[in-house]
């Protein structure tokens, strides 16, 4: 008997399903496999009750996701953010399966999250939050079992917060608990920039492919976070003229190239991280969208659907690639498409994050640390590696770079489930 396939009215989640269904159907996966596939192995909802500054207490919602652990322990980032919920955490950990079998490191996807607004709460307020949250996840996350990272809106501090409150639970430290520390934490050198060094790599690699030179081409960074800001320094670094740059404070645009380096200054200098301000300083001016720029490429690494049906028709670049997890929705990949827009995956374009969360794991376990000239080599070669891979696999199979990035995913998660078997 053939089990029904699965729909969900949260966005995130029915586009990565759809996608899923429809590699898996291209590739003649058995109904078995796909069967095990297209759900979770673990959906976990943690309250974490906090006193807040002014003595009241509120009540947040947490969420922990493995997809899968065929390959390995499950991997993935926590994110704090409002619109946080289980859906999300899933289709998210379920595209990290997918990034991690392409990567071709031993890890399976996870994801997890809460439902906050981390911009206006004080450091004491998630710290206590933070920790809470660790201490109700403790009972399925651990080194060779669930590995979490930084994601949206978390760094290397609430890691650090989430370590210590499981490893003093445990009696024993356990910093190969989860990814993402602080350098002079048991952190990894060349960690922090990983992901944005990765999408801006997988974007040098493309333009070498369609036979362009860096310093021809102009680019569009859609969010400044930390996965955009690290795109942006990087391809400048390597001659890209970077036109227009955004976070939640707007759209910044010069056509002569933003000064990378002031957008830095202006973000360390503010207190929430963000460009409030830039247009006075950066010699470039205020505009209402930046995804609707004139440009060649545009790296949207903003968060997930801000390319959508209602956006996508807008766009004026030739070819995307996706820092952010999910930004393009299967409608406007549609439109694209029909467009000849060329688009380079998320999960094969941002997974420097977790191939260097992978690097500082290693070194962790085997209490040795790498040189950031070291790191950041190893994560260049890998990433140029898979995306050559996917490059050349699309060619052969006369596909898009997100259906054969997919295809190829999934056939090395299937093998090994198929290997493995099923635990009855």
């Amino acid at each position: 008997m053939i089990q029904e396939r699965r729909k969900s009215s949260n966005v995130l989640l029915d586009t990565a399903l759809q996608e899923f269904y429809g590699a898996a159907d291209e590739m003649g996966l058995n109904e078995r496999l796909i069967s095990i596939l297209s759900h979770s192995e673990r959906r976990v909802q943690v309250s974490i009750p906090v006193e807040m500054d002014d003595g009241s207490v509120n009540v947040f919602e947490g969420y922990r996701v493995q997809h899968s652990t065929a390959l390995g322990p499950s991997k993935g980032g926590i994110r704090y953010d409002v619109e946080v919920d289980m859906d999300e955490c899933e289709a998210l950990a379920m595209l990290m399966t997918w990034k991690c079998s392409l990567a071709g490191i031993p890890y399976g996807g996870g994801k997890g999250g809460i439902a906050c607004d981390p911009l206006n709460m004080s450091k004491k307020e998630k710290e206590k939050m933070s920790r809470t949250y660790g201490a109700r996840i403790s009972p399925i996350v651990g080194k060779w079992s669930d590995i979490p990272a930084p994601d949206m809106n978390t760094s290397g501090q609430e890691m650090v917060w989430i370590m210590d409150t499981i490893s003093k639970m445990r009696g024993d430290l356990e910093p190969s608990l989860l990814t993402g520390k602080p350098v002079s934490f048991w952190g990894s050198k060349g960690r922090n920039e990983a992901t944005g060094r990765g999408v801006a790599t997988c974007g040098l690699e493309f333009m070498k492919m369609l036979g362009k030179n860096p310093d021809s081409m102009t680019a569009i960074v859609q969010g400044f976070g930390n996965v955009g800001s690290y795109t942006a320094k990087t391809l400048n670094e390597a001659g890209v003229k970077v036109v227009a740059i955004s976070d939640i404070s707007g759209s910044y645009y010069s056509e002569g190239g933003i000064d990378i380096r002031k957008a830095f200054e202006v973000i360390h200098s503010n207190p929430k991280k963000i460009l409030t301000g830039f247009e006075k300083v950066g010699n470039c001016e205020k505009i209402d969208n930046d995804l609707f720029v004139e440009a060649d490429f545009l790296f949207p690494c903003a968060r997930d659907g801000m390319i959508n049906r209602n956006t996508a028709g807008n766009i004026k670049v030739r070819y995307i690639v996706e820092g952010a997890n999910g930004p393009i929705t299967p409608e406007a990949d549609e439109i694209l498409a029909d467009k000849g827009v060329i688009i380079v995956p998320d999960f094969l374009a941002n997974s420097g994050g977790v191939i260097g969360s992978y690097f500082e794991w290693a070194q962790n376990l085997q209490g040795e640390f790498w040189s950031e000239d070291e790191y950041n080599r190893k994560l260049v070669n890998i990433m140029k590696g898979n995306f050559r891979r996917v490059w050349d696999y699309a060619e052969v199979k006369h596909v898009r770079m997100r259906r054969a990035a997919t295809m190829a995913a999934i056939q090395r998660v299937a093998d090994v489930v198929e290997m493995r078997g099923t635990f009855l």
